[in-house]
């Protein structure tokens, strides 16, 4: 075996950095210069969940299934968000579902077995992290998961899932789309709201899973409570990222936007995943740097290292490792020809 080498997970972040549709721009000013006062420091006024970041309890709901308050950042486990960890990549369309049907693929694709994953991190490659920039395919269109997601992993026993796109959620489980007390329901690419466009592409049936009245009009109450009910049961909305409640309201911790250079650890390969929030008292989750420790011969060399371009011109950049975001809208509108 070769030497163990530190492979980068995290986007860089900057003033520039792509973020959540309604977040602030970050904004990065001098308390001091070189010029002016011999040395350089810096203050940064932004949203903590920009980026690359982690999620505590507290920052999705009041109380876990166990009935107690949900715990903030500090409250957590230091080693939390660390440990040994495996890529599980995800064969999935535009703007998909991801279910416990995608993962048990995903296991079965690269040799792991989901009762392996016990107390592990699992690290999601869903090559929605090629698309990062501030645009409607990584926001919008994003390939996301669900309430079946999230209950297989509190059924694998998994310790921390980091994921590489927008959210742990779909988007039409969040606020984008018809959910939440901020609900945007924000207009896509044609111009009506992404969730008329996902009915068009997809079904009223599919969609329903996205919205709670929905849901109940097409399918009942009782296949509702099926699906979602544990979740009302604690006092949550439902279909309201219902993937980080089932988590987090289980103690599983959750990354977003994991990043950097993902692609160079083949599927199904483990590694040590180190990832430490700030020690933030009363914190709802924190930027972080996630990197791997990894053994070097196993990372795929054929995959050059990850540049980035901030600002809007992050589309058409395969040569830096990234990837056309409008490639991938062109992939998931021609569904309706």
């Amino acid at each position: 075996m070769g030497n163990k080498v530190f492979v980068d997970l995290t986007h860089p972040f900057g003033a520039e950095i792509p973020r959540w549709p309604y977040f602030d721009k970050p904004v990065i000013d001098n308390q001091h210069t070189m010029a002016k006062g011999g040395v350089l420091t810096q203050k940064v006024t932004c949203t903590m969940h920009t980026g690359t970041h982690c999620d505590a309890p507290r920052h999705v709901m009041e109380y876990e299934f166990d009935g107690r308050r949900a715990r903030y950042t500090h409250e957590m486990p230091v080693d939390a968000y660390t440990g040994e960890a495996v890529v599980l990549k995800i064969d999935i369309e535009p703007w998909g579902l991801i279910t416990d049907k995608h993962l048990e693929a995903a296991c079965k694709a690269c040799g792991v077995k989901p009762s392996q994953l016990k107390g592990k991190v699992v690290c999601l490659n869903t090559g929605m992290h090629r698309l990062f920039d501030d645009s409607k395919a990584y926001y919008h269109y994003a390939a996301g998961t669900g309430v079946e997601a999230g209950k297989w992993f509190v059924k694998q026993g998994v310790k921390c899932v980091a994921m590489d796109s927008q959210a742990l959620d779909h988007p039409l489980h969040t606020a984008m789309g018809n959910n939440g007390m901020t609900r945007m329901n924000l207009l896509g690419a044609t111009g009506k709201p992404i969730t008329e466009e996902y009915k068009e592409l997809f079904g009223e049936e599919a969609y329903a899973k996205f919205d709670k009245f929905e849901y109940i009009r097409i399918f009942g109450q009782k296949a509702y409570d099926e699906l979602y009910g544990d979740l009302e049961n604690i006092g949550v909305w439902g279909t309201w990222e219902p993937c980080h409640k089932e988590m987090l309201g289980h103690g599983i911790v959750g990354v977003e936007n994991l990043g950097g250079d993902l692609d160079k650890i083949p599927a199904g390969t483990w590694f040590n995943f180190f990832c430490f929030p700030l020690r933030w008292w009363m914190g709802d989750g924190s930027m972080a740097r996630c990197v791997a420790q990894i053994d070097e011969d196993l990372i795929d060399k054929t995959v050059p290292d990850r540049e980035y371009d901030y600002g809007g011109t992050g589309y058409g950049t395969p040569e830096h490792g990234g990837s056309s975001g409008l490639e991938y809208m062109q992939k998931l509108f021609s569904r309706k020809k």
